[in-house]
């Protein structure tokens, strides 16, 4: 693996005087004008003026970077009133006060205890975890445990059944009541092209497959374990992706969190984006090489770390880094925004870094034909040194992938942890990403899966666009599938889910400590299997809702426009 194996020689003292005096970044290469999700979510970050006038992107740009044309994206990040803030803090001082009052009890023994303890023969040992650790799972979290983890009975498609459960002991166990809450309308799946269904005439290769190959190969890929599917596949991905090779794994958090070990280690630097996904995180720990952490989708504190990362080299030695590798996700599952791909393949170039990108959530749902964020802002797939996707979501399946050169791929195949120790891909899984991909590319005869994509694009644009003129505080770029809904206080999250599941809708909520203590959200995640009859209904219940808890804290203005929603007969042009 020449590319990514390799030393980086250092950048020669008349070349780094000459970077040094351009790194303002006013050329056509990168914009410096970075926002940060703290500093400036008051305005709008990218946008340059109504969606009517920008430009729509072209699939692949053949002209050099400094002719290429940057794509300004709306993104959202607008923040809350002040006595939201206030609110949220003091509702969560409320609710700790009330912990320790019930921990005083349950230690006087008025109140039964019902949390693991150590035995009494064990009370000197060291406590296999800090007790305060605890105090937000039995004191919070397990007063509104049954907001997750609902048990569902059918095929999580665009509707599923929820089997219905019951709790004695506020929360600390469940039992099922035998019955089933039908037909809830599911708007927390990834499920962004509807690929996640049981139609018999959809599934027959797969059923074929497995009647082929059975269910698992139970080896790895290097010894009796690689199929003729797998090889297949790789293929039709590289294809897909317009790389010249790739290699699949069978779990998508294991291609990050075992592969980036392999290509970085001592010596070597990762600038992170500070909303980047756990397992990029834990990745990028288990490599044992320095991180530095930038601001999410900020161009200036990114040129910033790579400037000191150029100059200064590695602390105590101030020798140059090995390699310095950026990564960044496609579309953040959090926030709903897109990264700012143009400006950051710029300074990649300009700094002779390297650049990973995760596209778990933008392969298949974003760009005019489902390429992910390259092809949504035109940009040639080569300036992307390591693409890593995953197929559990667009594709309906299981697993992820590597792509790039072909020196990149040969060298993982041999140095991945997750190649060498991990059974293959399942051979029904494998037949079923092949499915959604052919159905993608046109290779299955049809066109259903091109109109799967722009239905997704379509029911994007629609369900954000109502959800800010009913006044909706949401986050997120307006081509991302993933739309945040910010509710902030503990105590209306707990009551918006229940109140969504009674209205038969299925969403997820999220709080404290997996967002900011006060940024918890719901997060609704479109598929092109959404009608928009389930559309309407879902925005019907949201503005009833939205008046009950007072949950409309946005302050904007949009002024109510026809939205072009017609599944027949649709111009699907992304920025049309």
């Amino acid at each position: 693996m020449e590319d990514m194996a390799r030393t980086t020689a250092p950048v020669p003292n008349e070349n780094l005087k000459i970077q040094l005096n351009g790194n303002n970044l006013k050329n056509a290469n990168c914009k410096k004008n970075g926002y940060h999700n703290k500093a400036q979510k008051n305005s709008t970050a990218h946008s340059a003026g109504p969606p009517s006038s920008r430009q729509r992107p072209e699939s692949h740009s053949a002209g050099p970077p400094s002719s290429r044309q940057r794509f300004e994206r709306p993104e959202s990040f607008e923040q809350a009133p002040m006595y939201v803030a206030v609110m949220t803090y003091l509702g969560f001082g409320i609710v700790t006060l009330f912990g320790y009052f019930r921990d005083f009890l349950r230690a006087v023994g008025l109140e039964k205890c019902h949390i693991a303890r150590e035995r009494e023969e064990q009370k000197d040992f060291v406590p296999l975890y800090q007790d305060f650790e605890n105090f937000y799972t039995r004191n919070l979290y397990m007063r509104v445990r049954d907001n997750w983890n609902r048990p569902i009975c059918s095929l999580p498609g665009p509707v599923f059944d929820v089997m219905e459960r019951v709790s004695p002991d506020y929360n600390w166990t469940f039992s099922l009541t035998g019955k089933t809450i039908d037909d809830v309308i599911n708007m927390g799946s990834y499920n962004y092209l509807g690929f996640a269904e049981n139609d018999g005439d959809f599934l027959k290769t797969v059923a074929d497959r497995t009647q082929q190959y059975g269910l698992g190969v139970c080896s790895t890929r290097q010894e009796m374990g690689n199929l003729a599917v797998h090889e297949e596949l790789e293929q039709l991905v590289a294809t897909f992706l317009g790389v010249e090779s790739s290699m699949i794994f069978g779990m998508g958090f294991a291609t990050n969190s075992m592969n980036i070990p392999a290509l970085v280690g001592k010596g070597c630097l990762i600038l992170s984006d500070e909303l980047n996904h756990t397992s990029l995180i834990l990745g990028a720990r288990l490599s044992g090489a320095t991180i530095w952490v930038f601001k999410h989708n900020n161009m200036q504190s990114l040129e910033r770390l790579l400037r000191e990362a150029v100059c200064s080299g590695q602390p105590r030695t101030h020798r140059p880094w090995k390699k310095i590798l950026i990564m960044v996700e496609g579309i953040y599952s959090m926030e709903g925004s897109v990264v700012r791909l143009p400006d950051i393949v710029a300074l990649k170039k300009k700094y002779k870094a390297y650049l990973y990108l995760d596209e778990a959530h933008s392969i298949g749902a974003v760009g005019p034909t489902g390429r992910g964020v390259t092809e949504l802002f035109g940009l040639d797939t080569s300036d992307i040194d390591v693409m890593m996707g995953t197929f559990t979501k667009s594709f309906g399946a299981a697993g992820g992938y590597i792509a790039g050169k072909k020196e990149l791929v040969d060298y993982l195949r041999s140095h991945s942890h997750s190649a060498v120790y991990t059974s293959g891909m399942s051979p029904p899984v494998t037949e079923q990403i092949l499915r959604a991909m052919k159905c993608i590319m046109g290779l299955d005869g049809t066109t259903v899966g091109q109109a799967r994509v722009h239905q997704l694009a379509e029911n994007t644009r629609y369900f954000r666009s109502r959800l800010q003129e009913m006044g909706f505080i949401i986050y997120g770029n307006d081509d991302s599938p993933v739309v945040p809904i910010l509710l902030y206080m503990p105590g209306k999250v707990v009551a918006f889910s229940r109140a969504m599941l009674k209205r038969k809708i299925g969403v997820v909520v999220v709080g404290f400590p997996a967002t900011p203590i006060t940024e918890a959200r719901a997060r609704f995640c479109l598929s092109a299997a959404h009608t928009k009859a389930m559309l309407d209904q879902v925005l019907f219940d949201l503005n009833e809702l939205g008046d009950d808890l007072c949950l409309k804290f946005s302050r904007r203005k949009y002024s109510p426009r026809p939205q072009q929603h017609n599944n027949n007969n649709t111009d699907f042009e992304l920025d049309s």
